[in-house]
């Protein structure tokens, strides 16, 4: 007897566990009996009667994610490939329809996607796909919205997440872009040009202008000291004619020591005799008295006179002059 009420016991065990079920967060079990639909069951523990009722499956109410490759053709014939990304969930209060009208959701939410994408792309050239991609995700979206809460579907958002060209128009595109950009570098680059020879014009201008101011402000020194010169030389009874020339021989001593102070210059001074620094002096002085006599003459009007003088001592006597 024993023997016998422990198989029983253990079946009735079985059967009685068998009863009693789960269910996960976010899933619905959808429960039938004999056969027919009975109830949906919602997260948490629950309670059938073995072999009359059974569980024909669960819904999950999380956000899915469906990716959809597409390939077609722009307005200007170019071949793309688009990935279609759509976030879609079940609505709980539609997983019967979910479950019952709808087999193959994945399925019919590609076709819908395919659908709409060949009849929106086809209506755009190349460059307005990647322009308005937002654009045929909404109207992927609406499409998909329409069709798809009858079956208790309810879509969340459709991403255009890539758009592949061929790979011929790629390189085209690439081409293009980097022909543009090798432009704008070379008008840049051209601009800068132009902007250094400007600058530097305005450089060299601006040191001409201070060169000159500096050569103008020197002279003038030289000058202010030379009549210094001329000033002290004269208190000492050496008169301006002389004093002048003086100064000139001076300097013109000191511009050959200053010659001779670098090893390295290759300037030869002709003549450069001892006596011309003399000769120099007697022609400054006989030049300076001749301009002083000559100044003097013309202040007397005595211009014939000067004439007369200047043609004897070129040509010896004024007859002699003309008989030449």
């Amino acid at each position: 007897m024993e023997f016998i009420m422990f198989p029983i016991i253990f079946v009735g065990l079985i059967v009685l566990f068998s009863s009693f079920f789960t269910v996960k967060q976010q899933i619905v079990a959808v429960v039938e009996r004999f056969g027919k639909f009975h109830s949906i069951r919602n997260s948490g523990l629950h309670l059938k009667i073995p072999i009359v009722d059974r569980i024909a499956g669960k819904v999950n109410l999380r956000i899915q994610q469906l990716d959809v490759i597409i390939e077609t053709k722009t307005k200007d014939n170019v071949f793309v490939k688009m990935k279609v990304s759509v976030q879609f969930k079940v609505l709980q209060e539609k997983a019967y329809e979910a479950f019952y009208k709808l087999e193959y959701p994945h399925d019919q939410i590609t076709s819908y996607v395919f659908d709409v994408v060949r009849a929106e792309v086809p209506k755009l050239k190349l460059d307005d796909v990647f322009e308005r991609k937002d654009d045929i995700a909404v109207a992927v979206k609406r499409e998909l919205n329409e069709a798809m809460t009858t079956y208790g579907y309810d879509i969340i958002n459709t991403l255009i997440t890539d758009i592949d060209p061929d790979i011929q128009v790629k390189n085209a595109m690439n081409r293009i872009n980097a022909a543009d950009r090798e432009k704008t570098a070379a008008e840049y680059e051209a601009e800068a040009g132009r902007i250094r020879i400007v600058a530097k014009a305005k450089a060299e201008a601006e040191s001409k202008r201070l060169q000159g101011q500096g050569i103008a402000d020197q002279r003038r020194e030289i000058a202010r000291g030379l009549v210094e010169s001329v000033d002290v030389l004269n208190k000492v009874g050496i008169n301006s004619q002389e004093a002048s020339a003086l100064i000139v021989v001076t300097q013109h001593y000191d511009t050959l020591q200053a010659i001779g102070a670098d090893a390295n210059s290759n300037l030869i001074l002709l003549p450069n005799s001892p006596q011309a620094g003399s000769d120099m002096l007697n022609n400054m002085v006989a030049s300076f008295s001749a301009s002083n006599q000559v100044g003097e003459m013309m202040k007397k009007g005595n211009i014939k006179k000067v004439a007369k003088k200047h043609q004897k001592d070129e040509f010896g006597t004024e007859g002699e002059s003309e008989e030449v």
